[in-house]
């Protein structure tokens, strides 16, 4: 039977197992999901309202075996620069 330190131990290292390690916002790619997160929008209106403006990042689209074509992600760095353009000059 384990005692409390034991089951927190487990319990972390499973934990550590599941986490994927960051990348440096210079070379990471963003999706959808996570550039919503970091702009405080739904999916939808990044998808739909801000990802189609002209000075909005393109996006990397990598080969997909399925449908040959896969699902946009986009520069980190790029985004943040894209938002930080629109902070106010006051």
């Amino acid at each position: 039977m384990y005692n409390d330190s034991d089951f927190i131990a487990r319990m972390a290292a499973e934990l550590a197992k599941q986490l994927r390690p960051s990348l440096p916002i210079e070379i990471d790619l963003w999706d959808i999901a996570t550039i919503a997160t970091y702009l405080k929008r739904s999916e939808s209106v990044v998808r739909e309202r801000m990802a189609c403006l002209p000075d909005f990042p393109k996006a990397i689209r990598l080969p997909s075996t399925r449908s040959g074509r896969g699902h946009a992600l986009y520069r980190a760095k790029e985004v943040i620069q894209w938002a930080s353009r629109y902070q106010d000059k006051n």
